[in-house]
C-alpha cells in the first residue's frame, strides 16, 4: 500500500524516483526499493517523504482519516510493524526454498556418488567394437569425469550454504 501511494503520488507531483531521491538526501535505488516494497523507510524519512511531496503521512499509509498528531504516530508506527514483518516473512520464505534446494542439491550428489560407487564403473566395461555403446561410454565417461572433479566443491559449497541459511534464534 505505502509504496503503490508513494508512486503514484511521487507521478503526480511530476517528480522522478532521481528527483525525489535528491531532496531526500538517498539514492535513486533507495527510492526504487521503497516503491518495489523490497523495503520501507524509517518513520522520519516517512515524514520528510509526506514532506517533500505535501501529502500527509496518512495518505501516504493508505488512509484518509484525520487525527491527532500522536494517533497518527501510532497508525504509523503499527503500519510500519505490519510492513516490516512481511518483509520479514517474505525473506523466510526465500530461505527456506534456498536452503531446500541446496539440501536437495547435496542428496543428488550423494545419489550419483553412490550409484556410480555400486557400478564399480570403469566406465563400465562396454565393449569397444560396437559403435553405439563407443559413443554412450565416452559420454558416460565425461559426465563421470566432470562429476568427480566438481561434485566435491559444489558439495562442500552446498553445506556451507546450508549452515549460512540455518535459522539463527
Amino acid at each position: 500500500m505505502l509504496n503503490e501511494n508513494m508512486k503514484a503520488i511521487r507521478k503526480s507531483k511530476g517528480l522522478s524516483q532521481e528527483g525525489l531521491a535528491v531532496k531526500l538526501n538517498v539514492v535513486r535505488q533507495t527510492i526504487s526499493k521503497w516503491e518495489q516494497g523490497l523495503s520501507v523507510p524509517d518513520s522520519d524519512m516517512l515524514i520528510s517523504i509526506s514532506e517533500v511531496l505535501e501529502t500527509p503521512v496518512s495518505v501516504l499509509l493508505g488512509e484518509t482519516v484525520i487525527e491527532t498528531e500522536v494517533d497518527d504516530l501510532k497508525v504509523i508506527s503499527e503500519k510500519l510493524e505490519m510492513i516490516n514483518l512481511q518483509l520479514a516473512q517474505k525473506k523466510d520464505a526465500r530461505r527456506k526454498i534456498f536452503r531446500g534446494l541446496l539440501i536437495l542439491l547435496c542428496t543428488a550428489i550423494v545419489t550419483i556418488s553412490v550409484f556410480l560407487i555400486l557400478l564399480k564403473s570403469s566406465y563400465l566395461n562396454w565393449g569397444q567394437n560396437d559403435p553405439e555403446t563407443v559413443i554412450a561410454g565416452a559420454a558416460f565417461h565425461a559426465f563421470e569425469w566432470l562429476f568427480v572433479r566438481l561434485a566435491p566443491v559444489i558439495f562442500i559449497g552446498a553445506i556451507v550454504g546450508i549452515f549460512m541459511t540455518r535459522k539463527k534464534v
